[in-house]
């Protein structure tokens, strides 16, 4: 079995292939320029529906997540993946939210007609195995620089979320296990949410970076425009939707998963500890 990851050289896809690769699978990275990514590689277009054919015609099961843009380039990128599923028809398709919620009641459920929904949409609709991964917020938000930093120099652990607000906090890693196992079982369809349940709060998380760090941390909800401010400079126009979001977010009560659909309860995989986690990547 063959099974292609797109994304493979970025933070999302990168964490799939490595999984597959260590689970024994045939994992094959496919990239617009395939000589950056390690191990096997393709070339694979978003923007070339020809070369999407060709890859995903060798691949038994396809790995698929967004990349961040404009909403029309996003959409059109979701279409010309859409039609390259149903000209080449892999077995398998996996797709990740990136963080939007597409299924559910939720009020910050993203809008019919957007890349993703469309995306997931045209997928079902091509008749192919599929299954949807719906993640919330990564912890590795919290590694920005202007997060990290201020938590490791100030024992200050500044978000934009009120105190004692639970998340689904989940890592890419957590991501790509689950992807691993979906890619590789294509009985199991619909949406699976991945994250920690109960949500995680951010006291807890500081408490978590105190054990980590070794020293007293405490957390300091930063409001939404201030967090925008800081990350700016790091990502420029892309930090205005991130800034929507969490304004969104601190007009609900939390931001956790249904237990439902959960990777726990669909799959059996419970998410890294925070403490593991950051023990890893501080």
């Amino acid at each position: 079995m063959t099974y292609l990851v797109h994304g493979a050289t970025g933070a999302q896809g990168s964490p799939v292939l490595s999984a597959l690769r260590a689970r024994g699978e045939h994992a094959v990275a496919a990239a617009r320029e395939a000589h950056h990514a390690l191990g096997e590689s393709v070339s694979a277009d978003f923007a070339d529906p020809d070369s999407l054919v060709r890859a995903y015609r060798a691949a038994d099961g396809v790995f698929i997540h967004l990349p961040m843009g404009p909403t029309h380039v996003v959409g059109e990128y979701a279409d010309t993946i859409v039609a390259a599923i149903e000209r080449a028809r892999p077995a398998r398709v996996v797709i990740s939210t990136s963080g939007q919620i597409v299924d559910g009641e939720s009020p910050l459920r993203v809008a019919p007609g957007s890349p993703a929904a469309r995306l997931i949409r045209g997928v079902k609709g091509a008749g192919v195995s599929a299954a949807v991964i719906e993640p919330r917020l990564y912890l590795e938000n919290l590694l920005l620089p202007v997060v990290a930093g201020p938590a490791r120099d100030e024992g200050i652990l500044r978000y934009p979320l009120p105190e004692f607000f639970p998340v689904s906090w989940c890592s890419h890693a957590d991501v790509a296990d689950t992807a691993a196992h979906l890619l590789t079982d294509p009985d199991i369809t619909g949406t699976v949410s991945v994250g920690h349940l109960p949500g995680l709060t951010g006291q807890s998380l500081a408490s978590a970076f105190a054990n980590a760090l070794g020293r007293p941390v405490r957390y300091e909800p930063l409001t939404p425009s201030d967090f925008g401010e800081l990350i700016t400079p790091l990502f420029g126009a892309k930090a205005a939707p991130v800034v929507g979001l969490y304004e969104a977010l601190n007009a609900q009560d939390s931001y956790t998963i249904d237990e439902t659909n959960s990777a726990q309860r669909v799959l059996g995989l419970t998410p890294l500890p925070i403490e593991d986690w950051l023990a890893r990547s501080l």
